[in-house]
């Protein structure tokens, strides 16, 4: 019997993770493709572990200074977690965050800096 289809994204991820921690970005770079292929098609793609996934790849290009593919991919798990967790989710706040440290790199301040407080106020409300 197989692990269910969850399962096997979320040990890919992990996978893929130990990769990106030790700087082997070619490595991970398709497990992290492998595992947000298998949570879209067991999940749906609209769940938050596929915003999870969305997050890690767009990280990934982030960490190489590949922004344009990096941007539409935070910008999807964002609208994922407002979608399915709330507006006010401390989740939401990771990928504003994330999304305006992009923009930050891409040298867009003002659009960091309206993202940076918005998430400002998420953490604020989960005090």
């Amino acid at each position: 019997m197989s692990p269910p289809a969850p399962d096997v994204a979320t040990s890919l991820n992990n996978l893929a993770a130990l990769y990106y921690t030790q700087g082997q970005y070619a490595q991970a770079e398709p497990l992290y493709k492998r595992s947000l292929a298998i949570s879209e098609k067991a999940l749906g793609p609209d769940h938050p572990s596929v915003a999870t996934s969305l997050n890690n790849l767009a990280a990934l290009y982030d960490t190489q200074g590949q922004y344009a593919q990096a941007e539409p991919l935070y910008q999807r798990s964002l609208a994922i977690r407002e979608k399915a967790l709330g507006p006010n989710h401390p989740d939401v706040a990771s990928s504003l965050e994330n999304l305006a440290g992009l923009y930050r790199a891409t040298q867009r301040e003002a659009a960091a800096v309206k993202l940076e407080q918005r998430a400002a106020r998420i953490r604020a409300l989960a005090r």
